[in-house]
């Protein structure tokens, strides 16, 4: 149920694009390449041999890579498929 001049399902439509947008988006990162450390380039921490057979060309421990990933997560707050009402706000 849309409001306003929006149509019915355009809501959804708006959500699977912006799904669809972010998995693109990962997906396009370029994926480790090349001799996996056996220890953390930012830490020195030992890197399991689980992640690095998992991920080959893997660089860092799992609390530097989830520090990493954290760390860019800043995005603007602004929707880009939604109505002129709703960024204006």
């Amino acid at each position: 149920m849309a409001g306003g001049w929006a149509r019915d399902g355009a809501v959804s439509e708006q959500i699977e694009a912006s799904i669809s947008d972010e998995l693109k988006r990962l997906k396009a990162r370029p994926a480790p390449q090349g001799e996996s450390l056996t220890h953390c380039a930012e830490c020195e921490e030992e890197i399991p041999q689980a992640r690095r057979d998992a991920i080959p060309g893997v660089k860092l421990c799992i609390d530097c890579m989830q520090e990493r990933d954290t760390a860019h997560q800043a995005r603007s707050g602004i929707n880009r498929r939604g109505s002129k009402d709703s960024q204006l706000k």
